[in-house]
């Protein structure tokens, strides 16, 4: 009695260990699957990124910066860069031989479907039990950006020098980032870009910049006052100006011009600078003139085309056109 007493309770005993490690068995495997699996990483370091902490992701990424500008590496820009992935899925890890595994992910930018693989490697364990995953070192990807005679731009949202025009920037990915540039008198259009992946070629923006209508306008008030400066002499050849008018019969009345249209303004890049494209107008002289011959006095009407040139400076202190006239 004791006996078969004694062998039910070793039986339970058995019975419960062998439970007890098919359960830690268990426990261990969904933990590595789980906490300590490939995917995780690839989750945290996204996480890294959506929370703009730059130096957690680049340690989790396990990559070296490359000689660029690391504006886009941390903060709010970082942040920026995230926003514009969408859809993000995590995929199931795939062997890649030499204990190592690709993750994909799977997302979409501005509605464009895209996928990254990120190669990770086992390195060890810890707690005896589980496995460390890293990813395998690498280079982040670089973006160039340029913009046209500035010396600076915004990328999301923070403003970074670009020295003669053109700039290099280390970039994390996935992400999206936008530049543009915004000024009272110059601005260029906001452009984006996707970054996929560590191995793709530099990603490029160009950023067109061109006058803003409020230089426009101030540019064409300035020539509006000269030419009407011009309109008010009342005499054949207004001086320095890019009409007049040659007769050889006698003068009879009074000499009035009035600008009929108005040069259209347009203000293009040039090696380095702004320059105004050459300019034209329409005048219309109206006086009275008498035959020397004859004597007749008779009304004369003459609308002319004329052209001319201005030099276009922008400073702090204003802006400044000042009209060329070639004799």
């Amino acid at each position: 009695m004791n006996s078969s007493r004694l062998i039910r309770v070793l039986a339970a005993w058995l019975g419960g260990l062998m439970l007890a490690v098919a359960a830690a068995i268990t426990t261990v495997t969904l933990v590595n699957t789980h906490v300590y699996g490939p995917h995780q990483q690839v989750e945290s370091y996204l996480e890294a990124l959506r929370q703009g902490e730059g130096e957690r992701a680049l340690g989790l990424l396990n990559a070296t910066v490359p000689d660029a500008n690391a504006a886009l590496l941390d903060g709010p820009a970082l942040q920026r860069a995230t926003r514009g992935v969408e859809n993000v899925e995590v995929g199931t890890p795939r062997p890649a031989g030499d204990n190592r595994v690709e993750v994909d992910v799977s997302y979409t930018i501005a509605d464009t479907q895209h996928t990254t693989a990120f190669l990770l490697e086992r390195t060890g364990t810890e707690w005896l039990f589980f496995n460390r995953w890293e990813f395998v070192p690498s280079a982040l990807p670089t973006l160039e950006v340029s913009v046209i005679n500035q010396n600076e731009a915004t990328l999301n949202g923070t403003r970074v020098l670009m020295p003669e025009g053109r700039n290099r920037f280390a970039v994390f990915y996935p992400a999206e980032v936008e530049a543009h540039y915004t000024s009272e008198y110059f601005a260029a259009p906001a452009q984006t870009a996707a970054v996929t992946d560590r191995r793709q070629a530099p990603t490029r923006i160009n950023l067109a910049t061109a006058a803003t209508p409020a230089l426009s306008d101030a540019v064409a008030a300035q020539l509006k006052t000269f030419l009407d400066r011009c309109a008010e002499q009342t005499v054949f050849q207004p001086a320095n100006c890019p009409f007049g008018f040659e007769t050889e019969n006698r003068v009879a009345g009074p000499i009035d011009w009035s600008i009929t249209e108005y040069p259209e303004v347009r203000i293009e890049p040039f090696n380095g600078d702004w320059i105004i494209s050459p300019l034209t107008g329409t005048v219309l002289l109206e006086t009275r003139l008498q035959d020397l011959f004859t004597g007749i006095i008779e009304p004369v009407s003459v609308p002319q085309e004329f052209g001319f040139t201005a030099r276009l400076a922008v400073t702090e202190e204003g802006i400044t056109v000042t009209p060329v006239v070639e004799y």
